[in-house]
């Protein structure tokens, strides 16, 4: 089957490639209509790794997907040929003990698509776990489809955060996942979400998702305008999903008493952790590694119009046009937020 195939670091090609894949009682066989491209694909294409996932052979690249089914094997239960689905591209040991307790997020064993040595799904057709596999409804384009992945992560995060009907939120970072995570904190029941970032289309773009107060942190001060709308309390909730080092070690200056911090995003080095200023607030801090339980919840929300992911769909191309897709991705501009490839159909 053609492919989209990282060579090696800063070498992509679309070619045959062989990946056997047999349709096993529990499975579904899907035919690929959209695939993200995620920040882990670009970071694998521009550096062959992250952290100690090396790209050590050639691997196809995607994880964010959605398609149509062609094929059930013999014990698949709720699904069925024609079904419009996305899916979720980790797969753990389910005889783990992470599994076994409910973290399956958490199971080292996981096989999730491409992590070296998997391959993504950036090609016609994938088979997938009936368990791991989940229908759209009828209102949720295939496009939106694709983007249940990512959101996943901010659904697990404002899951974690215990929200608070009328809970004050901070978002750290207007990309793709700082998006995400304005959105689910919103649905979640925050009444008024603080977004931060320093490109300003970004943030425009992040004040039409509802009550969003973008602060560019280039020209004024976040603690100010927390300040001014609390009544100097501060935020309920700070969600950090930038990743950047700054911003990751200045989490507690904005947060109120008693409130809660959520780590989503992952900085290159470790960062410094002002435990007095933590202690100060009694501050509970989560920490957060992909997402577990939350696709159901998440579809259910933008099946019923709570949850609305189409104006972080910024740019596509055709699956002919993938390896430009990545170069795009590479380098997008600030009005930019998630890009997508069709595949053909």
């Amino acid at each position: 089957m053609e492919a989209l195939v990282l060579e090696k670091a800063k070498e992509l090609s679309l070619r045959d490639i062989e990946i056997p894949e047999t349709l096993g009682p529990h499975d579904v066989r899907i035919k690929l209509h959209t695939v993200g491209v995620c920040g882990s694909d670009v970071h694998y294409y521009e550096t062959g790794r992250i952290g100690p996932f090396v790209v050590e052979a050639p691997m196809v690249l995607g994880h964010e997907a959605a398609g149509t089914i062609i094929e059930i094997g013999s014990e698949v239960k709720h699904l069925k040929v024609g079904d419009r689905v996305c899916m979720e591209p980790g797969i753990p040991d389910p005889n783990g003990k992470a599994t076994r307790l409910g973290m399956y997020n958490l199971d080292p064993a996981v096989r999730f698509w491409a992590t070296p040595p998997i391959h993504g799904v950036l090609r016609p057709t994938v088979v997938h776990p009936e368990a791991f596999t989940f229908k759209l409804p009828d209102n949720v384009s295939f496009a939106e489809g694709a983007l249940v992945e990512p959101l996943a992560v901010g659904m697990h995060s404002a899951t974690k955060a215990r929200i608070k009907p009328g809970d004050i939120a901070i978002v750290m970072g207007a990309g793709p996942i700082g998006m995400v995570t304005i959105l689910s904190a919103l649905a979640g029941g925050c009444g008024q979400v603080i977004v931060t970032d320093v490109d300003q289309p970004k943030l425009d773009l992040a004040a039409t998702l509802g009550p969003v107060t973008p602060v560019n942190i280039s020209k004024e001060s976040l603690v100010d305008v927390v300040n001014e709308m609390t009544d100097g309390w501060g935020a309920d909730i700070v969600f950090e999903a930038s990743g950047n080092p700054r911003a990751a070690a200045s989490v507690f200056d904005p947060l109120a008493p008693g409130g809660c911090v959520i780590y989503i995003g992952m900085p290159n080095d470790p960062i410094a952790y002002d435990v007095v200023a933590a202690q100060i607030k009694e501050a509970r801090v989560e920490h957060i590694f992909r997402y577990a339980h939350v696709y159901p919840k998440a579809l259910s929300l933008m099946g019923g119009g709570r949850l609305d992911v189409k104006p972080l769909i910024t740019d596509k191309f055709d699956f002919a046009h993938s390896i430009e897709a990545f170069e795009f991705a590479s380098h997008m501009p600030p009005t930019s937020v998630k890009v997508q490839i069709e595949l053909p159909q």
